[in-house]
């Protein structure tokens, strides 16, 4: 059950993801392909990472051509569909947000399953929900969301982290996956309400003798 729990969850994430990937390909008025191209490589761009990177084989599209199949027809319906929303950056940050606390979470639970140490989970997870997102920034040559002032990596990181410490304390993966799927997404989710920022550096002047 809870496997089947996870699938879930992955295709929820892929739908997101290349949903914001083909909102991206409509503000820069791209093509039918362009959709795919970029909605595909959004959805399935930071979880190829992390399998690639985990040495997991086959690669988990590889293993699933359905998702490939998925990212390209949730890109078609946004090609036909994405004229009738009037905020799209609005609405790509939210999809965003959804995307980065389901895959940041998942990311990590993938990571433990093949018997990485917490620490690379983490980072797993952090991978696994943000690399697409910085693939699709490139490709559309717009500014990357993770430069952004609102905070968005550490939401992953949040979210990561969570499901790796109640995971290691023993809860059971259902509670550990909704802890930090919930625990990413307010975080996130709050950046985007209420302008929440970490601190940033501010260039100053060198001190006086």
């Amino acid at each position: 059950m809870f496997e089947h729990g996870i699938i879930i969850l992955d295709w929820l994430g892929i739908i997101v993801f290349a949903m914001t990937g083909a909102l991206v390909a409509s503000r820069n008025q791209m093509d039918a392909v362009g959709f795919v191209m970029l909605g595909t490589v959004t959805g399935i761009g930071g979880g190829t990472i992390r399998d690639l990177l985990l040495d997991i084989h086959p690669i988990l599209w590889m293993a699933q051509p359905a998702y490939l199949l998925l990212c390209a027809a949730v890109s078609l319906i946004a090609f036909f569909t994405a004229h009738l929303v009037q905020s799209r950056h609005r609405l790509i940050l939210w999809l965003d947000a959804i995307g980065l606390a389901l895959f940041a979470a998942t990311g990590a639970e993938r990571a433990i399953s093949v018997g990485a140490h917490p620490v690379v989970a983490v980072v797993m997870g952090i991978i696994t929900a943000c690399f697409g997102g910085i693939i699709r920034d490139v490709l559309s040559q717009q500014r990357s969301i993770i430069f952004s002032y609102e905070i968005y990596f550490t939401a992953a990181l949040v979210a990561a982290a969570t499901y790796v410490g109640a995971n290691g304390v023993g809860l059971p993966r259902e509670l550990a996956l909704s802890a930090g799927i919930i625990l990413g997404f307010t975080l996130r989710g709050g950046g985007l309400l209420f302008d929440w920022s970490l601190t940033r550096y501010r260039p100053r002047g060198p001190r006086q003798p």
